[in-house]
């Protein structure tokens, strides 16, 4: 296998890495290693994900309805705005 050392990590990024080996209760070693696999589509328990799947069919239609009628004005132009 091979060995890759990533110089300059930002601050940050070394942060939010050590917060998800620390949820997962993984080495920070194995944890960036599941990351890459798990965002690279290489994970044999995970597909690519975007987050949203949990939301996928999960509301009711009273909702459903009460999303579309919240957002219907987002569909229209304001005419005075793009003259």
């Amino acid at each position: 296998m091979k060995t890759m050392t990533i110089p300059n990590v930002a601050p940050d990024l070394a942060a939010a890495l050590e917060a998800e080996a620390l949820q997962r209760g993984l080495s920070l070693n194995q944890t960036v290693l599941a990351l890459l696999r798990e965002a690279l589509g290489l994970a044999e328990e995970t597909e690519r994900r975007n987050g949203l799947r949990r939301l996928a069919g999960s509301w009711t239609e009273q909702e459903f309805n009460e999303f579309e009628r919240t957002v219907r004005s987002f569909r229209e132009t304001d005419e005075e705005l793009w003259r």
